[in-house]
């Protein structure tokens, strides 16, 4: 169906005005929203995974809200930086957080100043979770290891081996450490700086195996350049069906997913997150949303701000024990 350039101005103004709708009902919120551009906010520098994956949901979002959605860089100190910014802001859903699931992880990996701090339960208000991202342990045909049982045997036997993943203190250093605490074996960490380095020297087999999102390794697996080994979640991912999980294979707590979500800071107004979250809600039942997404590796989750919330205390919680026992420190 196509639309004329007045139809489609009255079709944006419509959806604007469904949202000023449900938050003027909410009598807390005597302004208009949104009256000017909104800002998302990433904690990690432009041209990466997270910030591609915001600026596809700004987009969406600014058609959807009649305003601007911009995207800002704020890097540094694995997110934190950024994520102390979003905590310090008015709550007035103009300034927005969207953040990997390094985002409870770091609190424990390094160590914050008094400007840095903050706390991931308390100081945010959850919107959405847009995504989960499945982890990958892949290797080369080169290195010889053509299942995770002969991966095992051979570092039992004392092959050296190493497994890369993109950073100390990430969800794949910590699939890492779980694989080797259930499967008895000490393969060695390699952190890189991103996931670009970490697959060049799994091409290259100069590490045993890699820890990788779908996304960036998806067309090599079906090349035949890198083998999928196995995934670290609980039931297999649908972007790569055949791939089985490590806990199907007997490596029952290798249970670990990366995601991406939406935040605000504390204090959102009930109204503006219901409004945001509806909007998120629709633009990931898109098509065009959901092609690009999975192309990038990502499966769409959605629902209510509470799956979020839920996910960000699970978090915080059990990878703060792990990252405790198992002495990970930024490097």
């Amino acid at each position: 169906m196509k639309f004329t350039r007045r139809e489609a101005a009255h079709a944006a103004a419509a959806i604007a005005a469904s949202s000023l709708a449900l938050l003027a009902a909410g009598g807390a919120m005597a302004q208009v929203w949104p009256a000017r551009p909104i800002t998302i906010v990433v904690s990690y520098p432009a041209g990466g995974d997270t910030d591609a994956v915001a600026r596809i949901y700004a987009e969406k979002l600014s058609l959807r809200v009649g305003q601007p959605v911009l995207v800002d860089n704020r890097p540094g100190a694995s997110g934190m930086i950024g994520n102390a910014w979003v905590a310090k802001a008015a709550p007035d859903g103009y300034t927005l957080l969207f953040t990997p699931s390094t985002f409870p992880i770091a609190q424990h990996v390094l160590k914050a100043g008094p400007g840095v701090a903050h706390d991931v339960v308390k100081d945010f208000t959850p919107i959405v979770k847009t995504g989960n991202i499945p982890l990958l342990l892949v290797t080369a045909p080169s290195t010889g290891i053509k299942n995770v049982a002969q991966l095992v045997a051979d570092a039992r036997a004392g092959k050296a081996l190493s497994y890369g993943t993109p950073g100390a203190g990430s969800p794949m250093h910590i699939a890492g450490e779980l694989f080797n605490k259930d499967a008895g074996t000490q393969i060695a960490h390699a952190p890189y700086r991103g996931v670009a380095p970490v697959v060049n020297d799994a091409l290259g087999g100069h590490v045993g195996v890699g820890w990788i999102t779908p996304g960036a390794v998806a067309g090599h697996i079906a090349s035949g350049k890198l083998v999928a080994l196995a995934v670290a979640e609980r039931q297999r991912t649908k972007l790569m069906p055949g791939v089985p999980t490590l806990i199907e294979l007997g490596y029952k707590d290798v249970d670990v997913s990366a995601w991406m979500g939406l935040l605000g800071p504390k204090g959102m107004p009930a109204e503006l997150v219901q409004a945001l979250n509806r909007h998120f809600n629709e633009v990931l039942k898109m098509p065009d949303v959901q092609a690009r997404m999975a192309a990038l590796g990502i499966e769409l989750i959605g629902g209510a701000p509470s799956v979020l919330a839920q996910q960000i205390a699970d978090d915080d919680q059990r990878f703060g024990k792990l990252v405790k026992e198992f002495g990970i420190r930024a490097e």
